[in-house]
């Protein structure tokens, strides 16, 4: 099982993870920060679980956030 959380107060819209997995982020033309599509929201962090074909995109995704704010957790 793969989770992807983000806290997303934090976002500033840099767009690193929506080039990194476009299928799983995009910009909200609200307030110009990234969403973490499909996620539920719980006390301010942004949660979905993922299938495994998702994995790299999404490591790449955290890696290329300049704020930190992107974990991939990988548990079985």
């Amino acid at each position: 099982m793969i989770q992807i959380t983000q806290q997303r107060a934090k976002c500033i819209g840099c767009n690193a993870c929506v080039e990194a997995a476009a299928y799983r982020w995009r910009i909200s033309r609200k307030d110009g920060k990234c969403t973490l599509i499909g996620a539920k929201e719980k006390r301010g962090f942004y949660t979905v679980t993922v299938h495994e074909h998702e994995l790299e995109d999404n490591l790449l995704a955290a890696r290329n956030c300049p704020v930190n704010i992107i974990k991939v957790l990988i548990s079985k």
